[in-house]
């Protein structure tokens, strides 16, 4: 089993940035493909980003390609997800995913990673 604990969600004005942190325990961390996800009222979980196990992949939705960086650090056990230039549209609860068993390339595959967190709201005001 993993769990996961996001934090750093909150309140930002468009155009700001926040860093969203996932603490992960229970496992090996560097096992682990790790993705970033958001699902917004009334409308399906989104594919945000993904990156490899050692961190050296990373790949990103169209949607946040150039405004968000996803990062890991596998001696923290932690993923982050740096988001600037925050639109409305952003606006969301965030989630982190971990997948003992996905390869890289099918990363983007929301219903393939094992374990998930509880998520964190990013509210983006105008």
């Amino acid at each position: 089993q993993v769990q996961l604990v996001e934090s750093g969600g909150g309140l930002v004005q468009v155009g700001g940035s926040l860093r969203l942190s996932c603490a992960a325990s229970g496992r090996t961390f560097s096992d682990y493909l790790m993705g970033w996800f958001r699902q917004a009222p009334g409308k399906e979980r989104e594919f945000l980003a993904c990156i490899g196990r050692s961190g050296g992949l990373t790949r990103y939705a169209d949607s946040v390609k150039g405004r968000f960086t996803i990062s890991r650090d596998n001696a923290k056990n932690t993923v982050y997800l740096q988001m600037n230039s925050l639109k409305p549209e952003d606006t969301a609860v965030y989630y982190c995913a971990a997948s003992g068993t996905l390869s890289f390339y099918r990363g983007g595959r929301r219903n393939e990673y094992e374990y998930w967190g509880q998520g964190t709201q990013v509210t983006v005001s105008s």
